[in-house]
């Protein structure tokens, strides 16, 4: 049985779709993550440099396991056009078991 803790999903800004698929593939190529969505369109509104900004952007939704949060981050910063690139993680908490074998088979942490 797979401790739903140990897996993350992660939310990746970028400045348009293109962008989401290249790292999209990177990501799960690398086996960084075992799986990648992304959203097309957001709409974001941020502040920046004491400005209130907004802006048309991609989502992408990253599955992986705590154990790959740090190099998906580098890689992520590596690969992201932003000078500030969003990366947020947050603990999977519970799901189906099958879906979280799957997560484990694929994504293989030690």
């Amino acid at each position: 049985m797979q401790n739903a803790a140990k897996f993350y999903v992660m939310f990746i800004t970028t400045p348009s779709l293109e962008n989401a698929r290249q790292l999209a593939r990177v990501l799960v190529a690398e086996h960084l993550a075992a799986c990648c969505n992304v959203v097309p369109t957001v709409y974001s509104y941020f502040s920046w440099k004491d400005a209130l900004h907004e802006a048309q952007e991609a989502l992408l939704i990253v599955k992986t396991h705590q154990e790959l949060l740090e190099a998906l981050q580098q890689r992520v910063t590596e690969l992201h056009p932003y000078d500030v690139p969003e990366i947020i993680a947050l603990p999977l908490g519970v799901s189906a078991e099958p879906y979280l074998q799957w997560l484990h088979e694929v994504l293989r942490p030690e």
